[in-house]
């Protein structure tokens, strides 16, 4: 499945961040996140209306290195947003 918007997912302690060069949303669930990365879409000047595809890829360097041989990957998560 092809992408309109890429973001890179993080924790930082206490919160999810999905980000690129445009946006940044922090959320301390998943639901929460995926509400604000909507917020934030809609709030960057795209046409109303318009439905995205958002891939979120999570950056495995944000994980120590002794455990990155027992997860090559965390996860990595597909998400559909109105705007």
């Amino acid at each position: 499945m092809k992408s309109d918007i890429d973001l890179v997912i993080t924790h930082d302690g206490a919160n999810w961040v999905a980000q690129n060069d445009e946006i940044v949303a922090e959320g301390g669930t998943l639901p929460e996140l995926d509400e604000n990365v909507a917020r934030a879409l809609r709030g960057s000047g795209r046409p109303v209306g318009v439905k995205l595809r958002v891939f979120m890829g999570f950056d495995i360097n944000s994980i120590p290195t002794w455990i990155r041989q027992y997860a090559p990957h965390y996860f990595n998560r597909m998400v559909d947003v109105e705007l």
